[in-house]
């Protein structure tokens, strides 16, 4: 009979444990879920420090869209995400409805590669100018043949076909960064174009996302786009060869970008001041990719001013984008991203240590 007691005490004991398990877990684990949204240019490596994270925090989760840089701006404003992505820095208009509260962290920096398709040059390589590829875009050069295209390709054999320009439907970092360049090498496209996340294409069709635009240009012949370099890799896709500002032509690749970033980034303003018209197109340096870029998180200066963010969260996240600024820079490379430079991990840094919860400092 004592057994029998025994037993009915630990089969109830048991019943119990088993109905609490699910809160006592997560009592204890305390999953918190950080939310982000924005540009499509990062998020092969968002995704990745996503996986990798869970390695070293495997109670915090990264959730994040990728819905290009206009989307991410904009729920970052309205604050239905705790960060947001974005490769072109907060505008004027877009600074003043935050109230100047907002931060801006480099993660990585990138290109974005003028991709091609064009099966009759085969893996000849293609040789562009900023001028060319302004007119290309603006319908001023309409055939592959195109004198200009000729001149600076004198070895290959371009097609009297027309060329079919791809760009992006959604506002996107992507293409702040393409026009900007286009506005600085092309003083028709930037009187008539200018710079923007959407603009007023004047030839073309659209593809949302880097993966849209990849995809069109991947299965149509004859047409020209452009995404950001991982995606290019990624897919296989011919990249042409662009004439820098000293007059050397550079393929889009790791070093030719961060020698790029190298040029420029001692002009840098501090993480907690304004970005508005920070680029590093165009950038100075015999060895510089014209059209890299830096892309960006955005937070809050003081993370409670966002009613998604209680006080672990905002622990939680300044830890995860700590180790996203360091460790999870090895993560780049393989993936068509220049590691962050000393001088920007340092800039992050102490843009981390000024950030606050209701006035309090997050980094001790």
């Amino acid at each position: 009979m004592q057994n029998y007691y025994r037993l009915s005490i630990w089969l109830i004991a048991g019943i119990v444990l088993a109905a609490n398990l699910p809160t006592m877990l997560e009592k204890t684990y305390a999953a918190i879920t950080i939310n982000g949204a924005g540009a499509t240019f990062p998020f092969p490596l968002i995704d990745t420090w996503r996986v990798e994270y869970q390695n070293v925090k495997p109670d915090v989760n990264i959730n994040y869209q990728s819905i290009g840089s206009g989307g991410g701006i904009k729920q970052f404003t309205e604050k239905t995400v705790d960060f947001g992505a974005s490769d072109a820095p907060l505008n004027e208009e877009e600074e003043k409805k935050v109230g100047g509260n907002a931060v801006h962290i480099p993660e990585t920096i990138g290109s974005v590669a003028i991709v091609y398709n064009l099966p009759q040059v085969g893996d000849s390589e293609l040789k562009l100018s900023g001028p060319i590829i302004s007119d290309i875009f603006l319908g001023k050069i309409t055939k592959w043949d195109d004198p200009k295209i000729k001149e600076l390709n004198p070895d290959v054999e371009l097609p009297s076909d027309t060329i079919l320009t791809v760009h992006r439907s959604d506002g996107s970092g992507t293409t702040f960064v393409f026009t900007e360049y286009l506005s600085n090498v092309s003083s028709q496209w930037h009187e008539q174009i200018g710079t923007g996340k959407s603009v007023q294409w004047p030839v073309g069709v659209g593809a949302p996302g880097n993966e849209g635009v990849s995809g069109s240009v991947k299965s149509t012949p004859n047409s020209i786009g452009y995404v950001e370099l991982a995606y290019a890799l990624t897919t296989g896709l011919n990249t042409a060869s662009i004439q820098n500002k000293e007059g050397n032509v550079i393929k889009p690749s790791l070093e030719s970008t961060s020698a790029a970033v190298a040029a420029s980034v001692k002009n840098l303003p501090k993480g907690n001041e304004s970005w508005t018209g920070v680029s590093i197109v165009n950038a100075d340096g015999a060895d510089s990719y014209p059209i890299a870029t830096m892309t960006y998180l955005l937070l809050y200066k003081d993370l409670s001013a966002n009613p998604t963010i209680d006080e672990a969260k905002a622990k939680a996240l300044i830890d995860f984008i700590s180790w996203a600024i360091t460790d999870g820079q090895q993560f780049a490379p393989d993936l068509g991203y220049v590691p962050l430079p000393e001088e920007l991990v340092k800039l992050d840094q102490d843009t981390l240590k000024s950030i606050t919860f209701k006035g309090n400092p997050i980094v001790q």
